[in-house]
């Protein structure tokens, strides 16, 4: 690995530069503020390679194609395919190929959207910078920089490699996208004390892919490419795995499961009718069939499509859907990790209280009378903001002054207003070293008043008296540092104004911020969203543990986190510079017990995801930076914002929100809830008809009778029962209580709950009722009984679909209409059956005959029979619970 210049160690290691001096750093490039000259670049150039992204191998379509191919229950399909073909089914068999492509195609084009994300974080780079070389300005491309050039920023910039700040005239940089701080950092030279501080401290450093929005500097680059935080998280993200959603790995599980019972059941009839001495031909094509039947090869087609649906319901309300089978996932999420800045706040700042020495408010426009009247004035007009009616606080600026700015004007303020009277004259711009600014105004009886804002402790420190309701009193300095702190405390950022008067403009203007009168203090914070309390509550109800991760300061998030339910207790919180502290063990055994982590890096939002995931736990992560996209593939469900997310973070995401609102990740939980709800609805569905149709055609022998159905019937039922009916369960509304119940353990089987009891129950009872109806036509002298036990058997199962509507509601109570899918395709299905009994040139086809009425009257009664025991039992299920909670 290359060495960085003056570096003891390799150039990953030499991660310290904001504790060193600026003198320090250039003498460890041997750099001086002139630049390198031209061949030092290229030498250098050529040791440490270029200031980009390295390519990522991209995989071939044909891969992802082979590879969506390698699921059991595909491969099972298509062999049920290949016999189908051989039995003449023609129509059977392009269905189930229809089915096989289109789940390849849906799983071509998720694998493509991930490879996308690399591409993106590559794009989010400055495409060219300005540089010093040889003491000439130069504009050169971004990848050509090298350790140890000279950089030069100004507004609009983004950053193109990572730089130790070596000159700064009140320059910000907006680093949101890294670290999730939410406003633009103050950056300047000093050395930052801690080896160990967070990025969104390193004051003394500017990192590739942020922006300057404000003021103008120069930065010694220290890192390009892969070395930069930039590119670790690239690398971070490479390594990320996307991993299979629950949907998939239960679908894996449960189609192996059947194919082993399929090819059971094919061996077991084949032998018992050979053994009887059946007709051998005729037995392997019933044995076939009933292989074929028990698969159920809709399966993949209802998942997807219910997924597909899924996502559309979801797009109506917010949440974009890039990753099909993810849908399900927020269904089994049991914790939701989410960034606090935009998605449970409005992303905006706000001033929340207002304080006059004696008096604190917490809303503006109840501040009148003489004691709040030079506050306002002061907030006004000592402002940076620009005025703008397409604003939506009237302002354009700094989000801390815009704020104030709308402050001001609801108190009755308006900076247009009170400036009229009050001119501009002179002003001194805020600096990091003052942390004050201070803005001069002719007053209405001639004189000058100055007027300042800044940090409170500065403030409050060089004022020498307070404006007390409307009268000057001699300052109560440890008053007024309780009251600070007790603000901020809260979790707001607090900033205090004072003011001070002469006769004319003084000629020396720094002299002006000493002896003030101390005017009030303000406190401002990004509020949270409305929704946000009821969202976590929600959250918190389902079972699920929301929790907040952000960049912002601990003070700050534990106040939002109070507000809107997250955390209640200090110990709840843990910053990134513990969470750098514990080994992935410690975090394990503690991660169950947090709820905020303020102050993270990159990888430590990946280690929180990959801790919560190693104890059992399925995560959702939110995110909108740079910094989340990692953690957000590693999550079994990674959603990103749709608004202020970063094109990289929403190429490495499942889903994204296009209102960046928690609340919408809740309503997408319950679309998750609900679609795989329906999925398993279909299961029992189709495995209970299919134990009817098995025991159906294998008793019957047992008891004397002819073999009841022919391939072709057994072929024609999984076709139409499965299919139409089995996608209507797509459209089925969401199960009462859906929300005030927890999260389905991911690893739990198809068959839990007792579903495996009810698919025999009812697909026992559905074989009973059909071979009773054999015996009986039989019996009672009907010629076309065959006919009669395929018609049972198919509305037989059609009365199953429309009472597993519902695990526990009456479907009259449901409505017949509240599913007009479900519906149309029972009506259609039933149409189809009718048409292979009475459509003339269709009885060759299928071997049926058309029924008598008394033949109809017979199959009709038979084929409710298990539509009702359904409703009994749903019944009785329903006045048991009641009586146990009553």
């Amino acid at each position: 690995m290359a060495q960085a210049p003056g570096c003891a160690s390799p150039a990953p290691e030499c991660g310290d530069w904001h504790v060193r001096s600026v003198a320090e750093s250039l003498d460890a490039f041997t750099s001086t503020k002139v630049g390198l000259d031209s061949a030092e670049a290229s030498t250098r150039l050529e040791e440490f390679g270029p200031n980009s992204l390295p390519e990522q191998e991209v995989r071939k379509i044909s891969a992802m194609v082979l590879d969506q191919f390698k699921d059991f229950l595909i491969l099972l399909l298509i062999g049920a395919a290949i016999i189908s073909g051989l039995l003449g089914e023609t129509v059977d068999t392009i269905a189930i190929l229809v089915i096989v492509v289109l789940n390849a195609v849906i799983g071509v084009v998720q694998e493509y959207r991930a490879e996308r994300a690399m591409d993106a974080l590559r794009k989010m780079a400055a495409a060219s910078a300005t540089v010093r070389r040889e003491g000439r300005v130069i504009e050169v491309p971004a990848d050509e920089l090298v350790p140890g050039d000279v950089v030069l920023l100004d507004a609009g910039r983004v950053i193109p490699a990572d730089l130790r700040v070596i000159e700064s005239a009140r320059l910000r940089i907006a680093e949101a996208t890294l670290t999730g701080e939410s406003l633009p950092v103050e950056k300047g030279v000093e050395p930052v004390p801690s080896v160990d501080a967070p990025l969104g401290d390193r004051t003394s450093m500017a990192y590739k892919g942020t922006q300057v929005v404000y003021g103008r500097g120069e930065g010694l680059v220290v890192a390009t490419g892969m070395q930069t935080e930039f590119g670790r998280i690239a690398g971070l993200l490479q390594s990320a795995d996307g991993g299979q959603t629950p949907l998939q790995k239960r679908l894996a599980t449960f189609g192996r499961q059947l194919g082993l019972a399929a090819i059971g059941l094919t061996v077991f009839v084949l032998v018992a009718g050979l053994l009887r001495g059946d007709d051998p031909l005729l037995m392997l094509l019933i044995a076939i069939s009933l292989a074929v039947a028990a698969v159920p090869e809709a399966l993949p087609a209802v998942a997807t499509i219910t997924l597909a649906l899924g996502a559309s319901r979801m797009a109506q309300s917010n949440a974009l859907v890039r990753r099909l089978p993810a849908v399900e996932t927020l269904g089994s999420v049991t914790y939701i990790c989410t960034d606090k800045t935009g998605t449970l706040t409005l992303n905006r700042m706000r001033a929340e209280r207002f304080m006059v020495p004696g008096i604190t408010l917490n809303q503006a426009d109840g501040g009148k009378g003489p004691a709040w009247e030079p506050y306002w004035r002061a907030m006004a007009l000592c402002s940076d903001a620009t005025v703008s009616e397409d604003a939506e606080d009237g302002a354009s600026g700094d989000p801390t002054e815009t704020a104030l700015y709308a402050a001001a004007a609801l108190a009755g303020a308006t900076r247009e207003a009170v400036e009229s009277s009050w001119p501009r004259i002179a002003e001194l711009p805020f600096d990091s070293e003052r942390k004050l600014m201070t803005t001069f105004h002719k007053s209405p009886d001639g004189r000058v008043v100055s007027l300042s804002k800044g940090a409170a402790e500065r403030i409050i420190a060089q004022s020498k008296v307070q404006l007390r309701s409307g009268s000057m009193t001699p300052i109560e300095r440890d008053e007024l540092f309780v009251d600070a702190n007790e603000i901020s405390g809260d979790g707001l950022r607090v900033l205090a104004y004072a003011m001070r008067e002469f006769d004319e403009l003084p000629a020396d203007l720094a002299s002006v911020e000493e002896d003030m009168c101390f005017l009030g203090l303000v406190g401002l914070m990004d509020p949270p969203r409305i929704e946000a309390s009821q969202a976590v509550a929600e959250c918190i109800s389902a079972g699920i543990v929301p929790v907040m991760i952000t960049g912002d300061h601990p003070a700050t998030a534990m106040a939002i986190a109070r507000q809107i339910g997250i955390a209640h207790e200090e110990t709840e919180v843990v910053t990134g510079q513990e969470l750098e502290g514990m080994s992935l063990d410690q975090l394990e055994r503690r991660v169950s017990g947090i709820r905020v982590y303020a102050r993270v890096a990159p990888e430590q939002k990946l280690k929180i995801v990959s801790a919560l995931q190693n104890i059992g736990e399925f995560v959702s992560m939110t995110g909108d930076g740079v910094n989340d996209a990692p953690a957000l593939k590693q999550a079994d469900i990674g959603v990103a914002m749709g608004i202020t997310g970063t094109d990289v973070a929403k190429e490495a995401s499942s889903m994204i929100l296009l209102d960046d609102n928690f609340a919408t990740i809740i309503h997408a939980v319950k679309e998750g809830r609900r679609i795989y709800d329906n999925i398993l609805k279909f299961i029992t569905y189709t495995l209970s008809s299919n134990v009817g149709e098995i025991i159906t055609v294998l008793i019957a022998p047992f008891l004397g009778m002819p073999i009841p159905l022919l391939p072709i019937h057994i072929l024609w039922i999984n076709l139409v029962t499965d299919g139409l009916p089995g996608l209507a369960y797509a459209s089925e509304p969401a199960e009462i209580g859906t929300m005030s119940r927890p999260p389905r353990p991911p690893r739990q089987s198809p068959f839990a709950d007792g579903r495996a009891i009810r698919m025999l129950w009812i697909g026992g009872l559905l074989g009973a009722v059909t071979l009773a109806t054999q015996a009986i036509a039989m019996d009672l002298g009907f010629p076309h009984w065959r006919s009669m036990v395929f018609t049972v058997l198919c509305f037989g199962q059609l009365g199953n679909a429309l009472a597993l509507r519902s695990e526990t509601q009456s479907v009259f109570r449901q409505g017949l209409l509240s599913n007009k899918p479900m519906t149309g395709a029972l009506l259609l299905t039933v149409v189809l059956q009718l048409a292979t009994l009475y459509v003339p040139f269709l009885n060759p086809v299928f071997r049926t005959a058309p029924l008598s009425l008394a033949e109809l009257g017979v199959t009709a009664l038979a084929s409710v029979l298990v539509f009702g025991a359904v409703e009994i039992q749903k019944w009785v299920s329903r006045r048991a619970t009641e009586r146990s909670d009553g």
